[in-house]
């Protein structure tokens, strides 16, 4: 069971090669990863209960609709998922794939019910969330900036922004709540260790948001 929702339940999928479809994995290698992530978005509405499927359709919107640049947005993504689905690597840029992901949630969505009306964005923009989620980097900020370099040795197409600065532009520029879990992602990713007042600060921020403790704490590594 997983408790991810939204961009961030696909990110989690796309980092799990392994456990892809053999239709998704195929789409993958034969057509690069902006069709696979297509197919991907719509096994989310098929799979995923109703507030999940419809967290995507809104995260995809928070992002459209900021003026974060392009970099920023494929930075935030690439942290938190497998290089593989770089969207660059078929030279998409980062709006345009979020621009085909929406095409295809809304395509599966009214397929699903033939007078579906896309729910409206809302991004978390309240200013003393955004600040909390802000300094919850600060204490991984220096781990998960070298995790993430080490990391980006094996990535043929390197980013061209730091990782943690591209989260803080989530968080302020886009949705505190998607900045959140983009860094939770990251964490989990790169499989930062965390101390127990850290993880339990999450904990609290995630309880703010509206996540139950089990969608801060899973998958985290404690130190």
């Amino acid at each position: 069971m997983t408790y991810e929702t939204g961009l961030t339940w696909l990110s989690e999928q796309c980092d799990e090669l392994a456990d892809l479809p053999p239709a998704e994995m195929d789409r993958l290698i034969e057509q690069g990863p902006v069709p696979a992530m297509v197919l991907i978005t719509e096994r989310s509405v098929r799979e995923l209960g109703r507030p999940a499927s419809l967290q995507l359709g809104r995260d995809v919107r928070r992002l459209l609709d900021s003026g974060l640049a392009e970099e920023t947005i494929r930075t935030a993504w690439v942290g938190s998922t497998d290089y593989a689905f770089d969207p660059a690597r078929r030279q998409t840029g980062a709006r345009e794939w979020l621009e085909r992901i929406e095409s295809a949630w809304l395509a599966a969505e009214a397929r699903r019910d033939p007078g579906f009306t896309p729910p409206p964005a809302r991004p978390v923009t309240d200013g003393s969330l955004r600040a909390a989620v802000r300094g919850a980097t600060a204490p991984v900020a220096a781990a998960l900036t070298r995790a993430h370099e080490e990391g980006e040795v094996y990535n043929p197409l390197p980013l061209l922004s730091p990782l943690v600065p591209a989260l803080e532009q989530v968080i302020t520029g886009a949705c505190a709540d998607l900045g959140f879990r983009f860094l939770l992602r990251a964490v989990r990713r790169h499989a930062l260790p965390l101390d127990g007042p850290y993880r339990a600060g999450l904990v609290a921020l995630g309880e703010r948001l509206g996540h139950p403790e089990g969608a801060v704490t899973q998958g985290l590594r404690r130190a």
